[in-house]
Order: C-alpha cells, then sequence, then structure tokens
C-alpha cells in the first residue's frame, strides 16, 4: 500500500455572520464568504496534492438549523469533492447534532442521498473507507447528545455530572472495543469531537452548545490508532506527538477577538506503508490559511486633546487595518470624555477600509474614595465601618469598636436588641 494522505480539518462552522456586513449584490454576509473562502482553500489544497481522504472532524455549520443557502454553499463544496472521486468522511459535531434524536442532523442529507464518495458519521462506530492508495479504518466519536444518552433507560434520571460520566465511560469502552477489531494490516485513525483533557481552549468555549465531557488523552492514545484526528477545539494544537500523535486542526476562521492571535489552518496527514512486523511511520504537517485579520487598537486618551492620540494610535496600524474585523478601544476619563471628536475617529478609522469596525470608549473615574489603604467598593459595609473607625481622627477603643460592630451585625440581622449600657 502506498503513502495514504489525508486532508485533517474540522470546526468549519459556516452561517457564523458576527463582524459581517450584507452585500447587496448577493444578499449575503461577508463573513459567509470569509469561511467559504478558507474551506475552499484547503479543499483546492486537497485536490491539487493528491490526498487520498478528506476527514472533517464535526461542527460543518454555526448551528443546528442552517439556512437553505448556507446548506447551497457547503453542498457544492462536497460535490467539487465527489465528482473529483476524492472520499469524504463527515463526524457530527455538537454544532450539527439536532435537540431532540428523531430529527435529522445538519449532513444527514448526504448519507441519504447516497451521495458517492461521502460517508457520515453520526454515531459511534468503525468504518472501513476504500481510497486510492487502499483501505482505511477509521473510528468515529461523535459529539455524544443528551438525547442519544437518554435512549438508555438507566440514565433518565441522572444530573447532569452523571451524565457526563456515563457519557465518558461509553466513549472508553467503545474505543478500546474498536480498537480491539482493527485490521493491524491497514492504516487506523480516530477521529473524536470533543474536549481533551489538556487541551488549550480558546473563546469558542462561548458558542458550544452545552456541557462538555473531557476525555483524558489515555483514552485516546492507543498505539493500536496510527493517528487521532480532533475537533471541537478552535485551536491548533498537538497535544502528544509520541504515536498515535493527538491534533486538533483548529478552526478555519477567526469567530470573534478571543481567537484574534491564533493561526488558522488544516492539517495535511500522512501514513507509511508499514515494513513487515514494523510500525507504520506517520507524519502531519499545519497550513495555514488566508482567514480574516481580527485586530485590537488600544489608545490611552486620558490626557489633553485626546482626539490627537487616538488619531495618533490608528496611523500607527494603518498598514494592518485594511480588510481587517478591526476594534478600537479607547481608555479615557469622564473629563475626557467629552473632547473626543467620535466622528472624527471613526472617519480616520473608516478612511483605511477595514473589512468591519468597532469602537468602544472605557470611561473610568481617576479617583475611588478610600478608606486607610482600602478602596470601598471592595467592602462589604461592615468592613467599611470598622476600617472607618480605626482611622478616624479620635478612633475608639478596641473594645468599644468590638461593641459597635456587634451592634451593627444586630441592627442588619435584624435580630435581638443591644442594652442601652452596652450601647
Amino acid at each position: 500500500m502506498p503513502t495514504l494522505r489525508i486532508l485533517h480539518l474540522a470546526d468549519i462552522h459556516l452561517g457564523m455572520e458576527n463582524y459581517g456586513r450584507i452585500d447587496p449584490a448577493t444578499g449575503l454576509s461577508s463573513r459567509l464568504g470569509d469561511f467559504l473562502k478558507t474551506l475552499n482553500e484547503a479543499l483546492d489544497w486537497a485536490l491539487h496534492n493528491d490526498v487520498h481522504l478528506v476527514l472533517i472532524a464535526g461542527d460543518i455549520f454555526k448551528n443546528r438549523d442552517p439556512t437553505p443557502t448556507v446548506q447551497r454553499e457547503f453542498a457544492k463544496c462536497i460535490h467539487k469533492l465527489s465528482s473529483a472521486g476524492l472520499p469524504t468522511f463527515i463526524l457530527v459535531g455538537n454544532h450539527d447534532v439536532p435537540n431532540a434524536l428523531q430529527r435529522a442532523n445538519t449532513v444527514e442529507i448526504y448519507s441519504t442521498l447516497a451521495v458517492p464518495q461521502v460517508t457520515v458519521a453520526k454515531k459511534p462506530g468503525l468504518h472501513i473507507i476504500d481510497t486510492k492508495a487502499g483501505k482505511v479504518q477509521i473510528v468515529a466519536v461523535p459529539w455524544i447528545s443528551r438525547s442519544y444518552l437518554l435512549t438508555n433507560s438507566e440514565h433518565r434520571n441522572l444530573d447532569p455530572d452523571a451524565l457526563n460520566r456515563a457519557a465518558l465511560e461509553l466513549i472508553e469502552n467503545f474505543i478500546d472495543k474498536s480498537a480491539g477489531e482493527l485490521d493491524p494490516s491497514l492504516p487506523a485513525v480516530l477521529t473524536a469531537h470533543a474536549s481533551v483533557a489538556g487541551a488549550v481552549l480558546s473563546s469558542e468555549k462561548n458558542i458550544m452548545l452545552g456541557q462538555d465531557v473531557v476525555i483524558p488523552k489515555t483514552v485516546l492514545a492507543d498505539k493500536r490508532f496510527d493517528y487521532v484526528a480532533m475537533g471541537h477545539i478552535h485551536k491548533y494544537q498537538v497535544l502528544t506527538q509520541q504515536r498515535p500523535a493527538i491534533v486538533y486542526p483548529g478552526s478555519m476562521e477567526r469567530i470573534d477577538f478571543g481567537e484574534e492571535k491564533d493561526k488558522k489552518g488544516f492539517v495535511s496527514v500522512e501514513i507509511d506503508e508499514s515494513e513487515k512486523g514494523g510500525v507504520r511511520e506517520v507524519r502531519h504537517h499545519f497550513h495555514q490559511v488566508d482567514a480574516r485579520r481580527f485586530l485590537t487598537i488600544t489608545a490611552n486618551a486620558d490626557i489633553d486633546f485626546p482626539t490627537e492620540e487616538v488619531l495618533r494610535r490608528i496611523e500607527e496600524r494603518a498598514a494592518d487595518i485594511r480588510e481587517s474585523v478591526v476594534r478600537l478601544v479607547i481608555e479615557t476619563t469622564p473629563e475626557h470624555v467629552r473632547d473626543l471628536r467620535q466622528d472624527d475617529i471613526r472617519q480616520a478609522l473608516n478612511s483605511h477600509k477595514p473589512s468591519y469596525m468597532t469602537v468602544a470608549v472605557n470611561s473610568t473615574r481617576p479617583h475611588r474614595l478610600k478608606l486607610g489603604d482600602k478602596v470601598v467598593e471592595q467592602m462589604s459595609p461592615k468592613q467599611a465601618l470598622e476600617i472607618y473607625l480605626q482611622t478616624r481622627d479620635n478612633p475608639p477603643t478596641p473594645e468599644r469598636v468590638q461593641v459597635l460592630l456587634k451592634h451593627y451585625d444586630l441592627i442588619s440581622t435584624g435580630v435581638g436588641d443591644v442594652s442601652e449600657a452596652e450601647a
């Protein structure tokens, strides 16, 4: 068997439209164009580099109900691969799963219509895929939904934590059982849409649906597999270089400013034919795509002539602003807010042709009332009273302080009374 070449990508999130504009010519969001552009960049790379299998590890769409337009655009991508005879394996992710078990998931139509060269894994299973380089075994662990677990009567009365433990047990048992059924003469890939212990999160945590089941690396790092293709976490990372490598390719486009510094792209994988009685050599490489840049510009405008300082900061980053999603953050004080010429600032920012821009003014008080070295806003009423008593010009004795604090407790709780002599 010749070297098997796989394109591994995940978390495409077609339909995400935040930080976008409507194209008046098409009526479509500019962000849909961004996400389709990077997806097609990856697929075109596969078609021009003799890739034998495209593996998408979940989350094709941004939510469970993509619009017909978004579904049409993804179908064009699938047709491109299918017509070229390139097999595509699609794992169902958390954004693809319906909220009721009997409802179809967002990519089920491809298996229902038996689209050539397309395999959709909506439940745990072992698949044998024919490629031009020979057969490859794929053990699939899609997102385990609450609806899937509740089909088992033993799980119906469990609390969320217990359900997570049940899901993890199901995953562990399935992977171990499937690994035991593998043909050692064929390449074997484990793919899962899930969180792995030790993985570094980006801000996609804000858009995840439901509570995560976190899989220990030891469950996935089974040497009977040649490679572990993960999806669900948007930051590219290799969790272990030892065989098998556990790899998140990350998302194809930035979702928000929490991913501003992240590289975006896909992973190519090469699995060599094993020597007689030996182990297959595996190589993987990250390829960065031309994703939309996100840029934060911070201007400290707590000075006289604050507008000029903001304009100076904009000019400093002029080369980076063009075609970027830009967030301008102005830090100032109430005294200087009225001096900001916001129309001039927006005009200057827009003159550098950002793809999208936002301007936020953070106005803070320069001084806070303090008692001693404590900030009042950070204290409870009782703490403020105690510090006041201790720091006044003629402080009462410690004993007197304790009596007054006791009096405060009784007043604040409405319980009991303090005798006149005590007070």
